[in-house]
């Protein structure tokens, strides 16, 4: 079975941790019994990463994907997170796991920002061509590690 793990940052705010919780709701609801979903911080609160990786395992989950619910592709979640998922994985040996990139550009996220703005979008990105970096110099690189079309070109399979 597969296991998503969400991990954020923490906070001593209370409902910035609660709000994590809620996205892992959210996101094991519109998943169903096909996963399990699970959400941990890196620090400041709790569950830690170990903590939420245990508790995939002991959901189940054979193979486990942690997401960094960060935007940017910073030193936490290219750096930070894969070591501290690394760390916490040795505890479950035979359970494979991958860290994901940070949201970085994705369409959905400016849908997201057009909708708060009470603004529609004009056109769609989505179709052919869809993965294209939008970086105006198409460097592939100002996204780093979350760069749609680095991942469209190392991954073709991912949509």
């Amino acid at each position: 079975m597969k296991g998503i793990l969400i991990v954020d940052h923490g906070s001593r705010m209370r409902e910035a941790n609660d709000m994590l919780r809620c996205m892992a709701n959210l996101v094991q609801t519109m998943t169903g019994p096909a996963a399990v979903v699970k959400y941990a911080h890196m620090e400041l609160s709790r569950p830690e990463i170990a903590e939420g990786l245990a508790a995939c395992v002991e959901a189940g989950a054979t193979e486990i994907v942690v997401f960094p619910y960060m935007l940017s592709p910073g030193r936490h979640s290219t750096s930070d997170i894969p070591r501290m998922v690394a760390d916490a994985m040795r505890s479950h040996p035979g359970v494979s796991f991958s860290v994901t990139p940070a949201f970085g550009v994705h369409e959905k996220l400016g849908e997201i920002v057009l909708e708060r703005a009470g603004l529609e979008a004009v056109m769609s990105p989505a179709g052919p061509g869809a993965d294209r970096c939008w970086d105006p110099e198409c460097s592939e690189t100002l996204c780093g590690q979350a760069c749609r079309a680095r991942t469209a070109v190392t991954s073709p399979s991912i949509t």
